[in-house]
C-alpha cells in the first residue's frame, strides 16, 4: 500500500467532501483531492512575492479605472483594501491556506472579504499567468538591486584594504607554487575586478527584464482595452511592455539571467574564501581571521576554524544547484505557460538568500582580516621568486634571447639550492661563474621590493600601479 504523508491523511476528510473552487469557476464540480492541493499549491514560498503582487495589482486597478473598464468607485475601493492587506501583511506576515494555492489567490480572497464583490474587478483584463511573470521580474529586479548593493560594499572593503597593503609584499602563486612576487594590494585588487564584472552581469540581467508582461493575459492578449505603457510606466519598466504575448507569459529567462550571474558570482567569493582558508592555516600563516568568522574545536581547543568561509565555499555548489534546476525545469517547454514553471521561483529564492548571506560574509572578513605581512614577505623571500627578474635582465641588459637566458636561470636556481639558500645567498662570483655577462646591475634586480617594484606594466603588480588602480576604483565607487 502506498504510503501517504501524514500532513496529506489530516486533510483527506476534504477530499470526502467534494467543494467547488470559486477561483477555478464553474467547470469543476468537486474541488481538488488533499493530494492534488498539496502539490498544485505554491502559497509556502511564493508568499514572499506579496509586495510585488500587491505593486502590481494596484497598478492593473489603476490603469482599468483611467480605461473606464472598471468604475472610479471601485478603483478606489480596491487600491484602499490592497493597502490594507499590505499593512497586515507588513505587520504580521502572509498567511499560508493550502486551498487559496498561491499569493494572487490569497491576496484576492482577502481583499474580497475586506470589500465585497467589488474585489471580483480586480482580476479584469488579466491573467494569474501575466500576473506572476510581472511579480516575479519584479522580485528579482529587487533582487539585482539587493546583489548589486552587497557588491558595492564588498568591493568597497577590498579597495580599502588594498590601499592599506599598497607595498606590502607576498608570494605569487600559480599551481599554488611560489611563482613572482607580488603585492597584497595587487592580489585584492584582483578580486576587485571579478566583482566589477559579476556587477556588470547583474546589470546586464536587469536592462533584459525591464519589461512588463501585464497585460499579456493567459496566453493571448486581451479585448479589453487596456494601456499597458501605463501599467509599465507605473511599475517602472523602463523598456515597457513585452511585445508577444505568449512569450510574455512563457518567459523565465530573467530569472536563468539571474541564476547563471548569481553562479558566477558565487563562483568568485569561493575562490575568495579559498584563499583565506588557505591563508589562515599554520603552515601558510598569512592571516588572522578574526572571532566573528571563525568557529572552535568541541574537541581540540587550539583550532580556530574558518567556517565561515568554508560555508560560502559550500554555499557556491549549492547556487549553482539551483541554476541547473530551473534549466532543466525549463528545458522542452512549449509555449505558453506549463505548471511545472510553478517550480522556477524556489531555486531563485534559494539562490538569491545563500548569495546575499556569502556577500555579506566575505565583505566581513575582508574588512576585519589581520593581514601577518611579516610571514608573507618572509615566505616571498625565502624562495627563489625573483628568478625571472634575472632572466628578463639579461634580455633587457646583456640582449641574451629569452629561452637562453631561461636556461641561465635555472642553473642560478641550481647553484642557489645546492648552497642551501635563496637566491640571495649567492654571491656576484657565484652568478658570474654561471654566466659572465652577470654584473652587479642583476644582483640589484633580487630582492623582492625591487622585483615588485619593477613591474610597473599597466595593471601590473608595482606599489604605483596598484596605487593608480586604487585610485579608479574609488572614484567607480564614488568614495
Amino acid at each position: 500500500m502506498t504510503s501517504v504523508p501524514k500532513a496529506m491523511r489530516e486533510k483527506a476528510d476534504m477530499a470526502d467532501t467534494p467543494k467547488a473552487n470559486n477561483m477555478w469557476g464553474g467547470r469543476f464540480a468537486a474541488g481538488p483531492s488533499a493530494i492534488m492541493r498539496e502539490i498544485n499549491a505554491s502559497i509556502p514560498f511564493d508568499k514572499r512575492l506579496w509586495q510585488q503582487d500587491i505593486a502590481g495589482s494596484k497598478a492593473h486597478v489603476a490603469m482599468l479605472g483611467a480605461q473606464a473598464i472598471i468604475a472610479n468607485a471601485d478603483v478606489k475601493a480596491i487600491i484602499d483594501g490592497l493597502d490594507r492587506i499590505a499593512a497586515d501583511y507588513e505587520a504580521n506576515g502572509v498567511p499560508v491556506d493550502m486551498a487559496l494555492e498561491d499569493i494572487h489567490m490569497t491576496v484576492e480572497s482577502r481583499l474580497a472579504e475586506l470589500i465585497g464583490p467589488a474585489a471580483g474587478r480586480l482580476h479584469t483584463a488579466r491573467s494569474r499567468n501575466d500576473q506572476v511573470a510581472t511579480d516575479f521580474k519584479l522580485w528579482v529586479r529587487d533582487a539585482i538591486d539587493e546583489v548589486d548593493a552587497g557588491l558595492a560594499a564588498l568591493q568597497t572593503q577590498l579597495v580599502i584594504r588594498a590601499d592599506e597593503h599598497a607595498d606590502s609584499i607576498m608570494p605569487g602563486f600559480t599551481h599554488l607554487q611560489s611563482a613572482q612576487p607580488v603585492t597584497l594590494g595587487h592580489h585584492l585588487m584582483a578580486y576587485y575586478e571579478m566583482i566589477a564584472r559579476d556587477r556588470s552581469r547583474f546589470a546586464d540581467a536587469r536592462a533584459r527584464l525591464n519589461q512588463s508582461p501585464l497585460g499579456a493575459a493567459a496566453l493571448a492578449g486581451t479585448g479589453h482595452k487596456i494601456d499597458r505603457q501605463a501599467t509599465a510606466a507605473a511599475l517602472g519598466f523602463e523598456n515597457g511592455p513585452t511585445r508577444n504575448s505568449l512569450d510574455s507569459v512563457s518567459d523565465r529567462d530573467f530569472a536563468l539571467d539571474y541564476l547563471m550571474a548569481a553562479t558566477q558570482c558565487a563562483l568568485h567569493l569561493s575562490r575568495l574564501a579559498e584563499e583565506f582558508i588557505i591563508w589562515a592555516s599554520q603552515p601558510f600563516g598569512f592571516v588572522s581571521l578574526p572571532d566573528a568568522y571563525s568557529t572552535g574545536s568541541s574537541i581540540m581547543p587550539q583550532k580556530r576554524n574558518p567556517d565561515a568561509a568554508e560555508l560560502v565555499r559550500g554555499h557556491a555548489g549549492r547556487i549553482a544547484g539551483c541554476m541547473t534546476a530551473l534549466v532543466m525545469t525549463m528545458k522542452g517547454l512549449p509555449l505558453a505557460y506549463s505548471k511545472d514553471m510553478q517550480d522556477d521561483k524556489p531555486p531563485v529564492f534559494e539562490a538569491h538568500d545563500l548569495l546575499a548571506l556569502s556577500i555579506a560574509a566575505m565583505t566581513g572578513m575582508v574588512e576585519t582580516t589581520t593581514f601577518r605581512t611579516d610571514r608573507m614577505r618572509a615566505l616571498a623571500e625565502s624562495g627563489f621568486a625573483t628568478a625571472t627578474d634575472l632572466a628578463d635582465w639579461l634580455v633587457r641588459e646583456a640582449g641574451v634571447p629569452f629561452r637562453e637566458a631561461h636556461h641561465i636561470t635555472g642553473a642560478v636556481v641550481k647553484a642557489a639550492e645546492d648552497k642551501g639558500g635563496g637566491l640571495m645567498a649567492l654571491t656576484l662570483d657565484d652568478l658570474k661563474a654561471i654566466d659572465s655577462r652577470i654584473d652587479a646591475g642583476a644582483m640589484a634586480m633580487l630582492p623582492v621590493d625591487a622585483s615588485v617594484a619593477s613591474r610597473t606594466s599597466f595593471g601590473g603588480t608595482a606599489p604605483s600601479e596598484v596605487r593608480a588602480r586604487v585610485a579608479e576604483a574609488r572614484k567607480e565607487l564614488g568614495l
